[in-house]
């Protein structure tokens, strides 16, 4: 960016797509788990922020006062569109190909879908939402475990317990676990049924947007024999998305099984 920026400094240019490195940016941290910290330089959340008075009076009276780059120069989209509730299809399929996306139709009905069961429970659809959405619904590995029921009794005049339903290769199976919180009982409950070997190396869990009806995105680390995945589940409720980040995960350590060759286990 200071290439592009400062074309007058410096006697080269470069073949880099600037557009692509906030997406970029996002991605990796879907992989990783890894978050981009706000204060971050041009992918932060901050970058483009301004907050002091004299900063924003400046920015509306010539923004390259304190902007010497667009957010659209690196990727950031604008949009003033507000999806809901009783946002249609044809807007839902507008903003997807705004950030980037492209779904076949089978694949934007599933999204669609999901979407709408979200506007049950937030009143305003962000784009982070709609990424999540995406990366929950369309770019997953096959599931050889999926989370079907999940309920949990907790506080502290109570002992932490955790029902739930797991579907193993068509077969419903059904367990309860006991713990220090409500995720740590959930994950004993699950591993009630799925007779796993993996630990769990990392749990965090984040807000995706600000406000009290924010989705969290909660993810688990687990090895098992030199392997190492990470999981990741999204949901309005916490510890039903640490519940699907724990079966994410462990549908992952399956998979890379199924990679190996059996003197490598």
């Amino acid at each position: 960016m200071a290439i592009r920026t400062r074309k007058e400094a410096f006697d080269c240019t470069t073949g880099i797509k600037t557009e692509q490195l906030f997406p970029s940016s996002r991605l990796v941290s879907k992989i990783t788990g890894i978050n981009c910290q706000p204060n971050k330089a041009i992918v932060g959340a901050n970058a483009f922020a301004h907050e002091s008075g004299i900063h924003q009076d400046g920015l509306l009276k010539a923004k390259l006062t304190y902007e010497i780059m667009t957010p659209q120069s690196v990727g950031i989209p604008k949009s003033n569109l507000v999806l809901g509730k009783h946002s249609g299809r044809h807007a839902f399929r507008d903003r997807i190909t705004e950030l980037g996306y492209v779904l076949s139709d089978d694949e934007l009905n599933l999204a669609f879908k999901r979407f709408k069961a979200l506007c049950d429970v937030k009143k305003n659809i962000y784009d982070e939402d709609i990424e999540m959405i995406i990366m929950d619904e369309i770019y997953k590995i096959p599931e050889k475990y999926k989370l079907v029921y999940l309920t949990v009794v907790c506080g502290n005049m109570t002992v932490p317990t955790a029902t739930v339903r797991i579907e193993v290769d068509g077969q419903i199976y059904q367990e309860a676990g006991f713990g220090d919180g409500p995720v740590d009982a959930t994950f004993k409950a699950i591993r009630r049924i799925i007779k796993t070997e993996s630990t769990v190396a990392k749990f965090y869990v984040n807000a995706i947007t600000g406000g009290t009806d924010a989705q969290g995105e909660a993810f688990v680390k687990l090895e098992e024999k030199g392997a190492s995945v990470i999981g990741k589940g999204v949901d309005t409720d916490i510890v039903v998305a640490s519940g699907k980040a724990y079966v994410n995960a462990l549908n992952k350590i399956e998979f890379v099984k199924t990679k190996k060759k059996p003197e490598d286990m």
